[in-house]
């Protein structure tokens, strides 16, 4: 479990919103997905009967356990008091090791277990759950429901921005979820939350949809579908699913000052759901489209005025208010500007920030968008190009240390006392590819790239990655010559 955000109010306590994974041990130690489908809702005045949809979601609910084995890490430390009696007089005359009283040790991280939920999207194995169920996971294994079987899972792509992840089991026949549109639901429309919360498998809980749209600040993109249906830890990952056992969403967090559920959990539209699974089969990554700028729901920023003591009038209460356009963006190059009010895109009237985050979280870079905006309180049209966070239309590729065509391994002692440094990545052999392009030499030792610290192969792996998905997509490398002379170098990650 972990807390993402708190939020206060006057009258209410601070509440936490959670990833409702479950802890449970720490010891010392390619089909499509299912066709969307609309769900009918049930007349007015009618009785609501949730148990054929029970009978219906359950068995495509399945039970994830995520192991982290335990490691062996180098931390640092600081004894001052060492230091002093090891050197008094360092200090005064440029003495000493370089170190800042600094140590280094190494520990044995304990084996860590967490549960959560998937769902079963296709009966060849593909498996839907949260990012944060499988994040770090060195071991995957899945038990349909009831225990009736159990596999080992490999992630096929994850994306932390969304909070989603597609795993696979090799089975056949697995009972696949049909899908709904998650669009088509209503405010207070029952629904269902089915998952493994609380160590208690195969568990429904019953509620309405409270909300749509919601963005908490706990994701890069949000649209979250709010309910009253219960959530607790081990939710995470498991299916949100109208009165037909339709999937609607996944759910993903819950809002609380204790860490279980005290009315509000919130889930992943299956509209979002289903263009991250597309992007994570065909591509390996997420390909995300942007509109160009950054802003706020009008009414907010109006009311954030006010309370500063400043009268707006901007001709309406809803929409989006322009606060910043993004440079060579699409909005910019569609001639919006900042303070402009964006009101509907593809005719669709967009009142929050969250619908307008759910409209562009099924877009790809390269799609065009209609939007309708006020400027000066004057009604305007255009269309935009959406492109990708690199500022252009192409697809974003997955990109890892391959690209870099070179070798590495962590310092060894002597080298860290031959050198006087604490970490590094030594690069021991370049056999093309943009190192040998940014002329980066054999026995350079890499200690920072993009200002993180190289401690680890894995430090490296993640910077990698994210500097694929950045606007400049470039490596700067600094670190030591095996002579002991600083140097840096410039690494660029352009696909071709």
């Amino acid at each position: 479990m972990k807390k993402i955000v708190n939020v206060a109010t006057p009258a209410v306590c601070a509440v936490a919103l959670v990833l409702s994974v479950a802890a449970i041990t720490k010891t010392n130690a390619a089909t499509a997905p299912a066709p969307i489908v609309t769900s009918a809702p049930v007349p007015a005045g009618q009785p609501v009967d949730l148990t054929y949809a029970a009978e219906k979601a359950l068995p495509s609910v399945v039970y994830i356990k995520s192991v982290q084995n335990s490691k062996i890490q180098t931390v640092e430390y600081s004894d001052p008091f060492e230091e002093f009696f090891s050197n008094p007089f360092g200090g005064f005359f440029g003495q000493g090791q370089g170190n800042n009283g600094r140590r280094q040790r190494q520990v044995q991280t304990p084996k860590r277990a967490a549960a959560g939920s998937g769902v079963i999207i296709s009966a060849d194995g593909y498996i839907v759950t949260n990012n944060h169920v499988v994040d770090g996971a060195d071991e995957l294994t899945v038990s349909l429901n009831e225990g009736s079987k159990e596999y080992s899972a490999r992630v096929i792509g994850a994306d932390k921005t969304t909070d989603l992840a597609l795993i696979k089991i090799d089975g056949k026949n697995l009972p696949a979820i049909v899908i709904a549109n998650s669009d088509n639901v209503k405010v207070g429309e029952w629904v269902l939350a089915v998952g493994n919360p609380l160590g208690l498998n195969n568990t429904v809980t019953a509620g309405i949809i409270s909300a749509k749209a919601r963005t908490l600040g706990a994701n890069g993109v949000e649209s979250f579908i709010q309910t009253d249906a219960a959530i607790n830890q081990g939710n995470s990952g498991g299916a949100l699913v109208n009165t037909r056992g339709e999937l609607v969403g996944i759910n993903a967090m819950l809002a609380s000052p204790t860490g279980s559920n005290i009315g509000y959990g919130f889930a992943i539209p299956t509209a979002i759901m289903n263009k991250v699974v597309d992007d994570l089969k065909q591509y390996g990554n997420v390909q995300r489209a942007m509109i160009g700028i950054q802003g706020s729901d009008v009414k907010s920023y109006v009311d954030n005025q006010k309370d500063n003591g400043k009268d707006i009038d901007l001709g309406t209460m809803e929409g989006i208010y322009v606060a910043k356009v993004v440079e060579d963006g699409a909005a910019e190059a569609a001639g919006l500007k900042e303070g402009d009010v964006i009101t509907t895109i593809d005719g669709k009237k967009v009142k929050q920030f969250g619908e307008l985050q759910g409209i562009l979280a099924k877009k790809r870079p390269g799609d065009k968008v209609t939007i309708t905006y006020l400027r000066d309180k004057k009604s305007h049209n255009a269309t935009l190009t959406l492109k990708n966070e690199q500022g252009n239309t192409k697809v974003v590729k997955n990109a890892d240390t391959d690209v870099l065509g070179a070798d590495f391994r962590p310092i060894t002692e002597a080298q860290k006392k031959q050198l006087e440094i604490n970490y590094g990545l030594e690069v021991i052999k370049v056999n093309g590819g943009k190192m040998k392009d940014a002329g980066v030499p054999k026995g350079f030792i890499i200690q920072r790239v993009n200002d993180i610290p190289m401690k680890s192969f894995d430090d490296l792996q993640n910077a990698v990655k994210e500097a694929n998905n950045s606007k400049d997509q470039m490596l700067v490398i600094r670190g030591i010559f095996p002579t002991g002379k600083k140097g840096g170098f410039v690494v660029y990650l352009q696909n071709e």
